[in-house]
């Protein structure tokens, strides 16, 4: 369970940031140096390491270093651990959400009898 709270853990944090949601949008196309995301995101060399080194944390992207330059791509890692947290909490707001839906239309029902009441 400690292990499964971590990699959530990590795979949010990750997510949660802009620059690195589209570092991972640019990396669903094709691959990239870091220099190369480091130029489209208009960011120093040292805050794209730091991007991506949180991504590679998550398993989420691997880099390879080939000579100079360090490559990005995605990772092999897939997110069905975490659309599946994702789902189970839809699916327990969904029920609050329905049961406050009745309540409320019952109050509703109710308002209504008794402004009739009250009119006659």
């Amino acid at each position: 369970m400690v292990q499964y709270q971590d990699r959530l853990d990590l795979t949010f944090a990750a997510l949660s940031d802009v620059t690195r949601r589209g570092v991972l949008e640019q990396l669903g196309g094709s691959q990239a140096s870091i220099s190369d995301l480091a130029e489209r995101f208009q960011m120093t060399l040292t805050g794209m390491k730091k991007h991506v080194s949180v991504l590679e944390q998550a398993g989420l992207v691997v880099t390879e270093k080939v000579g100079r330059v360090r490559t990005c791509k995605l990772g092999p890692r897939r997110l069905e651990e975490e659309a599946a947290w994702i789902e189970s909490h839809r699916q327990l707001w969904s029920a609050r959400f329905d049961a406050l839906d009745k309540i409320v239309e019952k109050l509703k029902t109710q308002e209504k009898t008794d402004g009739h009441r009250k009119r006659r």
